[in-house]
């Protein structure tokens, strides 16, 4: 018998690029371990282009996604909480999120808000990219699954701090 998913809800503001790489590659690289949403305090409505764009870069799927509240997550069982962004962190989540134990924050900049060349854009959304697969990659060599939700929450941090945030060209002036 295996053992039920973690149900993992990925917060952010706008819930157009962080929080959607985030939502696929959790469910990517989960292995059938963890189950990702994802969803926003301010949804913008539409995805990004350029974080579809990255997902089929790497081959991962661009398709079902969708920029939603995280009122439409109010009757779900979530397990943990992952805020991506610092706006997201330090707002009042809804009171039903508040019931969620685990919370963590992996905080990174936004790469929706950087100007300049393609290129530019694009190692933009690459860091960004690359940073929540590190993250991530951190979380699947945990055995969460046998930790309590405070040693969860604390590993979730720790991990947010520990591996890097998007460099400093990354973050629009």
């Amino acid at each position: 018998m295996t053992a039920k998913p973690l149900n993992i809800l990925v917060l952010c503001t706008g819930n157009s690029c962080r929080s959607i790489l985030a939502e696929a590659l959790l469910n990517h690289l989960g292995g059938g371990r963890l189950k990702a949403f994802s969803a926003g305090s301010h949804p913008v409505g539409r995805i990004n282009e350029n974080a579809l764009a990255t997902l089929a870069r790497h081959g991962l799927p661009t398709e079902g996604y969708q920029s939603q509240s995280w009122d439409e997550f109010e009757d779900e069982n979530i397990d943990v909480l992952i805020t991506v962004c610092d706006s997201a962190a330090g707002k009042a989540c809804p009171l039903y999120l508040g019931k969620t134990a685990v919370q963590g924050h992996w905080g990174l900049p936004d790469p929706a808000h950087v100007t300049g060349s393609p290129e530019a854009i694009v190692a933009a959304f690459e860091t960004t990219y690359a940073a929540l697969e590190q993250r991530i990659r951190k979380l699947l060599e945990l055995l969460f699954e046998t930790m309590s939700g405070p040693e969860l929450a604390a590993a979730l941090n720790r991990i947010g701090e520990e591996t890097p945030g998007g460099s400093k060209e990354m973050r629009s002036s």
